[in-house]
């Protein structure tokens, strides 16, 4: 029986230290890392179309005040808006192509509308003129610009995580120990749509 020499100790740790350190630098932790990533930034997309929703029914308000004869776009817009908070956002959506396409034509159509809105306040100067609309005008352009730069980091962190799915070594460990992680949608509405609603001062 031979005895286990000292340098053999010292050589086991050694060895499993350095396999760790072969694994941790092989990607092993990319695709969760990038999930979580893509899944914080999906996050932030959801609180500005929030915020952009919770503004419409003063934005409306304030509207159907000095323009009542607008009933058609102001029924438009709170019927947009209303399927647009009609979806139910789910973890899961993110990874069912058709309910994504679902929530984002729903939240195009609601773009639209508020921006057939705003370009009602054109023709009545009272209105372009109200400190109340202005304020809210100024709100929802921040918010329409900090939707499309939410949008814009969900889209690259997509990227990022659906690419490391696809490619070596990601795919090996996507098809075994992240058998479960489905790649995630990402937006795809015509750039025409997804243009800022245009905000006159």
């Amino acid at each position: 029986m031979h005895a286990l020499s000292p340098g053999g100790a010292v050589r086991f740790p050694f060895l499993a230290v350095l396999l760790g350190l072969l694994l941790s630098g092989c990607g092993i932790n990319n695709i969760p890392t990038y999930e979580e990533a893509a899944k914080a930034k999906w996050s932030d997309v959801q609180n500005q179309y929030q915020r952009r929703s919770d503004l419409i029914p003063n934005l409306v308000e304030t509207v159907k005040g000095f323009a009542k004869q607008e009933r058609e776009v102001l029924e438009a817009v709170t019927a947009a808006r209303a399927r647009a908070t009609s979806i139910q956002v789910t973890p899961e959506l993110v990874n069912n192509p058709e309910a994504f396409k679902k929530f984002q034509d729903a939240q195009a159509q609601l773009s639209g509308a508020l921006g057939r809105l705003l370009a009602v306040s054109e023709k009545y100067p009272e209105l372009k003129s109200n400190q109340n609309f202005l304020a809210l005008q100024s709100q929802l352009e921040g918010t329409e610009n900090r939707l499309a730069v939410a949008r814009h980091d969900y889209i690259e962190a997509v990227r990022l995580y659906n690419t490391e799915l696809k490619t070596f070594p990601g795919n090996i460990w996507a098809a075994t120990l992240y058998r479960a992680d489905k790649p995630m949608e990402t937006f795809t509405v015509a750039d025409d749509v997804k243009k800022t609603p245009e905000v006159k001062f």
